[in-house]
């Protein structure tokens, strides 16, 4: 395996930012660097001007563009924003194999309201893969209802370590060091063979934070 790059907050937000580096690209999303719970972090908001779920909205890490087999690691935290609507469920997440101009992509998010919802059903919905544009969460859901969504317990504004494994058409997620995936895709929708850039995904309603990304290729 060899390493692409693995770089911490503290890496990235050195004498000179990742956004002054131009590391970062905001994707209809607000794009910030904060300080939370005394560590440095991108804080990102979908653009209030979108409509629609499952779009390219991210923070695309611009030194990822070839991205096609290894494994993207990131602690994130989800809040809902005061404008959220009822349904928000604190979407946040992983694009990946994101194409030059964001018009095909891969993503899996959670939704971290659901992990500890009374509601079973809005249970086994913590957890969601979609693939841009043909492939997003109500048709699949519709289609192969379950395959593509799972249970994982989680919560609102607290840190929760994101692990994508990613070989061929499959994805795998893990969650908080879980040694077993909480998640597994066998047919990712635009093929084995696809590649592209990393983000940092987030949905309507959601105040996201991201930090300690590493990312690590796999030939």
């Amino acid at each position: 395996m060899s390493l692409l790059f693995s770089f911490s907050c503290c890496l990235l937000f050195g004498q000179e930012t990742a956004f002054e580096n131009n590391r970062l690209q905001p994707v209809q999303v607000d794009m910030s660097i904060t300080s939370i719970d005394g560590r440095k972090a991108v804080r990102v908001s979908r653009d209030t001007a979108t409509n629609g779920a499952d779009i390219p909205t991210f923070v695309r890490l611009t030194n990822t563009e070839n991205f096609t087999n290894g494994t993207i690691e990131v602690t994130l935290l989800s809040r809902l924003l005061p404008t959220a609507f009822p349904d928000a469920r604190g979407f946040i997440g992983l694009a990946f194999r994101i194409n030059k101009d964001n018009t095909k992509f891969e993503s899996i998010y959670i939704r971290p309201t659901n992990g500890r919802a009374e509601d079973q059903l809005r249970r086994n919905h913590s957890t969601q893969y979609f693939s841009y544009p043909d492939y997003k969460f109500d048709r699949l859901r519709k289609e192969a209802e379950g395959r593509y969504e799972s249970y994982a317990d989680m919560g609102l504004n607290e840190w929760i370590r994101m692990k994508v494994v990613i070989k061929g058409a499959q994805a795998k997620l893990y969650l908080n060091d879980n040694p077993q995936p909480v998640l597994i895709v066998n047919d990712l929708k635009l093929g084995p063979a696809a590649s592209g850039a990393i983000g940092l995904f987030v949905d309507s309603g959601t105040d996201a934070y991201f930090r300690d990304i590493k990312v690590a290729g796999e030939n």
